[in-house]
């Protein structure tokens, strides 16, 4: 059961209605009941003292891998929804990369329970766009958003004929379904582990150019032209990538597009030493890209920002670098790390954090990332200026792939509310 709770001289930054002040906040019954002054006949079972600290919306995170069923020694629902708390993210989309792959009801109905039980944060699980991934027949997608599939992918595993996918979009935009992809030509992109540029060739490693995703959101965005499906793109890595998205949404096409924050901050350069916490899919792309993709954050160019969060035990990244398993966790760190670009100058608190709640929820067409009166409780409540770092003592994911270890970072959540109960406190 939730409980009124009073958050008090809290820096409410709420992107989605323009505010940005210091005020007061009430939750009653799961929800936001009022700003500034408290309802009539409010009485707080608990006040919390938000003082030099910024009170927001829950982030949401539009791609995270949970890992479970199938994968638990790389991570479970309980822990990553545990790092996700942490990390003040309250939503979550799941990509269907699970065994069995969630491409039926079953497997949705064991996600949903598993993340109900955890309690930590909000799953929205992905449904595969194809049975198995394997790119050759339909899934039952209606059924799958009957039962909670916020949208469906392929991931990025290729769907070669292009008759299937235009099948799928049609299917999908007949009932009017969120398709996502995540754009990579597999065979172009195949033996390739980091960008192909200067770097990959001076460390010998075989490259993925940036064609490898280029040509697919080519072909996608015609496909979604002519089948009118709304469509997001995930985790783009390349500056004509979001252009091009760009120019579609100019010509009326309904689409939006995520960046992950890894490719904002850091370039193929940073492989260099052969640190596998850099092998990444995509991959760190090359200093014009990333000026690209930073001049696309500053002029809205696309919607959100994402942790592309995988999990992974420990053997997945010891060998050589082209032989570990791409990714790298980022659900404590999304916050954390995306402050960063206010640090960096590049662009404001309330901008930044529009693109971790707002921006999300609007690409998902959720009712969430707002603190509208009458809307759900999720609140985020951290300190922007306080230092600290991610160590094998604090992580809450069952993952440590991530160069940002041990790294100082400045922002630390104090609460994370979900549905107005307090899921994380520090």
């Amino acid at each position: 059961m939730s409980i009124n709770i009073a958050i008090t001289n809290g820096r409410v930054i709420d992107p989605a209605n323009n505010l940005d002040q210091i005020t007061d906040l009430f939750i009653r019954d799961g929800k936001v009941a009022a700003l500034g002054q408290a309802p009539e006949g409010f009485i707080a079972d608990q006040q919390i003292d938000a003082s030099n600290l910024v009170v927001s919306p829950g982030l949401i995170d539009l791609c995270a891998n949970l890992r479970e069923p199938g994968y638990s020694r790389k991570g479970t629902i309980a822990s990553e929804t545990a790092a996700a708390a942490a990390g003040g993210i309250t939503t979550l989309c799941m990509p269907p990369l699970t065994k069995p792959i969630a491409d039926n009801t079953a497997v949705i109905d064991l996600i949903e329970d598993l993340a109900k039980q955890a309690g930590n944060a909000r799953v929205l699980p992905i449904g595969a766009l194809t049975q198995e991934l394997k790119g050759e027949q339909l899934s039952p997608m209606y059924g799958l958003s009957k039962s909670g599939c916020i949208g469906f992918t392929n991931a990025r595993q290729p769907i070669r004929s292009s008759l299937t996918l235009v099948r799928c979009l049609e299917y999908a935009a007949t009932h009017d379904l969120l398709v996502m992809f995540q754009p990579m030509d597999t065979d172009l992109a195949a033996g390739g582990s980091m960008h192909d540029d200067i770097t990959c060739t001076r460390l010998g490693l075989s490259g993925i150019p940036e064609s490898a995703e280029t040509v697919e959101v080519a072909r996608c965005l015609l496909l979604v032209e002519q089948t009118g499906v709304k469509a997001h793109f995930g985790q783009l890595s390349c500056e004509r990538s979001v252009q091009m998205v760009i120019d579609a949404r100019e010509r009326g096409l309904r689409v939006t597009a995520d960046i992950a924050i890894q490719n904002l901050l850091l370039t193929d350069e940073n492989v260099n030493g052969f640190d596998p916490s850099f092998h990444l899919i995509p991959p760190l792309r090359s200093q014009l890209d990333r000026a690209g993709l930073r001049h696309a954050l500053v002029t809205d160019g696309f919607h959100a920002i994402c942790s592309d969060h995988q999990p992974h035990e420990l053997a997945a990244k010891q060998a050589p670098f082209a032989a570990t398993e791409p990714g790298m966790i980022g659900l404590e760190t999304l916050l954390s790390l995306s402050l960063m670009l206010v640090q960096q100058e590049l662009i404001s608190l309330p901008q930044m954090l529009a693109k971790l709640t707002s921006g999300p929820a609007s690409v998902l067409d959720l009712d969430l990332g707002t603190l509208t009166p009458g809307s759900t409780a999720d609140i985020c409540i951290f300190d922007p200026q306080q230092e600290w770092m991610l160590t094998d003592e604090n992580r809450r994911s069952a993952g440590a792939n991530t160069p940002f270890m041990n790294f100082p970072l400045k922002g630390v959540v104090r609460y994370t509310l979900l549905d107005g109960n307090i899921v994380f406190q520090q």
